[in-house]
């Protein structure tokens, strides 16, 4: 019986008696003279050329009435086709009789034509409340991201004020190790990255300098450009990309684990544990990564002017030292502590508001950096508003 015969099998007859059949050749003749459009044998996809031409010829001659005998079968592109030219010929006003078999594509075509297919609607405007009801919520989603950073702010304070009291409570050993990771770890990007900017600065400073005779103050503009913000504000950007993303993604994952928890299960403060030691080592480095790129953008200051301007190292070093004042080189390191607290905080905060998902993971760690290279440049502005204010 065929439903048991084997799959294989029965593949195997089906594809001998399809090969077995002879194909129907397909030919399409328009007769100007009785404005007879003859259509003989199986039209496919690839006879769609030939029916192409014998339809022009048909559009050329625009008889009055036309006759079309269909002798075969039309495959929906075809018939497509002819559906086209039967309806272009009509509309101009001319007669067209379908003899033979008419094609299934055919009236399906019609049939599809002759639907009222409506107007799309268009995307409905919310209403005043649908407004002011997503207003609220937005609202409330703020309301409640400030309130999470003011209790964050004081458990970390609570935290900190009680584990000053001890040495041991502070977890030296855990500061010390994420010192090595955020800092020690982090120079030679911050090095390079200071060295490329400086020397940038001072090719740039160099060919608008040039004009006016003016060469030898681009030591001016390097050094006290890399001193005051250069220095202290790509550190802290870099810094903000490498360990603010790594202090959200740990505690992100920690609290997807249930490992914070788990902390305050064993009856341990999370905040004392994870959080202080984080942003105390990264209020402790920043100033040190910050001298690192201090150097090394004066030394790529010193590179570029010698092999650019013909200047020595050692006339470098003395304009250097005749435009700084005592002032320059402070004025960028005291933002460091600064820059390196609101880095750590905002990784530690957006890592600690983690919940149920991994990509919500993904979602807070984006923010933490992009937030953290925020606060850092407005943090800057304030400082050089403050700094202009006071003359420092």
């Amino acid at each position: 019986m065929l439903a048991f015969r084997p799959a294989a099998e029965f593949a195997r007859r089906l594809r001998n008696d399809r090969d077995s059949a002879q194909p129907v050749t397909f030919s399409a003749h328009f007769d100007p003279a009785a404005a007879r459009l003859v259509l003989e044998g199986d039209c496919r996809m690839g006879d769609a050329p030939e029916l192409v031409r014998a339809l022009g010829a048909a559009r050329v001659a625009m008889p009055d009435s036309v006759q079309v005998d269909i002798g075969g079968t039309l495959d929906l592109g075809p018939s497509w086709l002819l559906r086209a030219f039967v309806a272009d010929l009509r509309a101009a006003g001319k007669r067209v009789d379908l003899g033979g078999r008419v094609p299934e594509h055919l009236r399906y075509l019609d049939e599809i034509a002759a639907r009222d297919v409506g107007v799309l609607p268009g995307a409905e405007r919310p209403s005043i409340a649908e407004r002011f009801a997503a207003f609220g919520g937005a609202l409330r989603q703020r309301v409640d991201s400030w309130y999470d950073a003011l209790v964050f702010g004081g458990r970390l304070l609570e935290s900190a004020g009680v584990a000053w009291r001890s040495l041991k409570r502070l977890r030296v050993p855990s500061v010390v190790r994420h010192m090595h990771e955020t800092g020690v770890q982090a120079i030679p990007v911050v090095a390079v990255i200071a060295l490329l900017i400086s020397v940038i600065s001072a090719y740039i400073g160099a060919q608008q300098l040039r004009p006016f005779g003016a060469e030898i103050y681009t030591v001016d503009l390097v050094t006290i450009g890399v001193l005051r913000e250069l220095g202290v504000l790509l550190t802290a950007i870099m810094v903000a990309g490498r360990t603010g993303s790594a202090f959200a993604a740990e505690l992100g994952v920690m609290k997807l684990n249930d490992e914070v928890d788990a902390l305050e299960a064993m009856g341990m403060n999370p905040y004392e544990v994870l959080v202080l030691p984080r942003v105390l080592a990264l209020i402790l480095v920043m100033p040190l990564l910050t001298v690192v790129a201090d150097f090394m953008g004066l030394a790529g200051g010193a590179l570029l002017t010698s092999y650019l301007l013909d200047l020595p190292w050692s006339q470098f070093v003395m304009r250097l030292d005749s435009s700084v004042s005592d002032t320059t080189f402070w004025a960028g390191l005291v933002k460091a502590p600064v820059f390196g607290l609101l880095i750590g905080l905002t990784g530690t905060l957006r890592g600690l508001q983690v919940r149920e998902s991994s990509r919500e993971l993904g979602r807070l760690t984006t923010v933490a950096v992009v937030q953290s290279i925020f606060l850092v440049i407005f943090a800057d502005a304030l400082f050089a508003i403050y700094f202009l204010e006071i003359d420092f």
